[in-house]
């Protein structure tokens, strides 16, 4: 009977750590979906003679965010010991789980496989630096972009990574994000923001008279899906972070995540809509889809303790919040062509901010000095790398090329040849 109990328990055991798993990869997946997202969406919001290249971009980030975080990004944001600023250097992800360390029990066992954890990590890295292909859109060159991707994905965020998740002094002050509302999402706009500075303007969006002309993007219903797909995504953004479901506590947990998501989204996209309508007097589309968006990066730092409803006012203010920053960071000229900064940004500041409201160990002091250290830094640190690449290759099309489009003059390609005219 012993025995049959000691079976029971350890194939228990096998299974619990089976279910966690998969459900950290399933949620790292839907993640995954969310490059789908970000490509949509800024496929919609840019011109059409800009389309090709932008998809490019965001293909080719995706693939770079994998390949750089897995030869040394992995490493640098969990092997350094805790409490640190300066994180180690090393190489490839460690050895995977064995039977005997997950049967062996108690609080420190293992209880998903250390590969899922890389697999999940590796999406969050790829969804920083989309963040940043939005706001560089339409002007920025193509190469001078992914050479940037390099060292965000394989370098810069993991440094702030390991500085809160990886244990570092951040997490020592007691930070909290439990999804990345900084980590990831305020990380990709400081990013943005040092590269937009450094780019300027596109062309014909301010006039010499300070006046500001709107720049309409070719596809909104592209626009619309991509939000959608983003909507989808961060149930395992968000769902994920819990990452854990294989009891009752966590599960409910898990279940209390997702309705929190969902219902800051929705508050973000009502709270938008209003307050677009009160302002502009129309029901603008594109700050609908931002509002959605918004809500979703507020809710990131804490979904998990709010009520469903507190998580509905928190996405609300954020949709509220993302309407006057895109129209703030507009008059300033800082030309931001999907709202990226905005959105990801400057809500995802109030997101952290909204922790302590529902969260009774975290602390402003805390969160402050989270904002501060991470801005400070991945800007910094990104406009040194944007520097760099001006003065040794250039980040900037030519006006020729900007005016004709950078489908053809980055890819040779256009990615809808039936609106141009035939050449005889």
């Amino acid at each position: 009977m012993e025995e049959l109990l000691k079976t029971t328990a350890a194939d228990l055991t096998q299974l619990k750590y089976a279910l966690d798993t998969f459900y950290f990869l399933v949620c790292g997946a839907l993640v995954m979906w969310m490059a789908a997202g970000f490509a949509m969406l800024e496929a919609g919001l840019v011109r059409a003679k800009n389309t090709t290249e932008i998809l490019t971009k965001n293909i080719a980030l995706y693939a770079i965010a994998c390949t750089l975080y897995l030869l040394c990004g992995y490493y640098i944001m969990y092997s350094s010991d805790a409490g640190g600023i300066l994180p180690n250097l090393g190489g490839l992800i460690g050895s995977e789980n064995s039977v005997d360390a997950v049967l062996a029990g108690g609080d420190d066992a293992p209880y998903y496989s250390s590969r899922s954890d890389f697999f999940f990590q590796v999406v969050f890295v790829a969804t920083a630096m989309s963040i940043v292909s939005g706001a560089v859109a339409e002007r920025m060159k193509l190469w001078a972009f992914l050479a940037f991707a390099v060292v965000m994905t394989g370098f810069i965020y993991p440094v702030e990574g390991y500085w809160t998740w990886g244990g570092g002094f951040l997490s020592e002050a007691g930070f909290s994000d439990f999804a990345g509302s900084g980590i990831v999402h305020m990380a990709g706009a400081a990013a943005a923001l040092a590269g937009v500075l450094v780019l300027g303007a596109r062309k014909g969006k301010y006039g010499k008279n300070g006046e500001i002309n709107a720049i309409p993007g070719a596809n909104l219903p592209l626009a619309t899906l991509g939000t959608f797909i983003l909507w989808l995504g961060w149930f395992g953004f968000n769902g994920g972070s819990e990452l854990k479901l294989s009891d009752v506590g966590e599960a409910n947990a898990v279940a209390q995540v997702f309705v929190n998501t969902n219902a800051a989204a929705a508050g973000g996209v009502i709270a938008a809509l209003i307050t677009a309508r009160l302002w502009f007097k129309k029901a603008d589309l594109t700050m609908a889809l931002n509002g959605a968006l918004a809500g979703l990066v507020a809710i990131t730092a804490e979904p998990l303790a709010p009520t469903a409803l507190a998580s509905t006012i928190i996405g609300a203010i954020g949709g509220i919040v993302v309407v006057f920053s895109i129209v703030t960071l507009d008059k300033v000229k800082i030309d931001d062509p999907v709202g990226a900064i905005s959105v990801h940004g400057v809500v995802g500041i109030w997101g952290l901010l909204a922790v302590p409201f529902n969260n009774a160990e975290a602390t402003f002091g805390a969160q402050l000095l989270g904002i501060v250290s991470i801005f400070a830094w991945v800007f910094l640190a990104s406009l040194v790398v944007w520097l760099v690449l001006k003065a040794v290759m250039g980040v900037r099309v030519s006006e020729e090329e900007e005016y004709e489009g950078v489908d053809i003059a980055e890819c040779g390609m256009e990615a809808y040849p039936e609106f141009s005219a035939s050449k005889k």
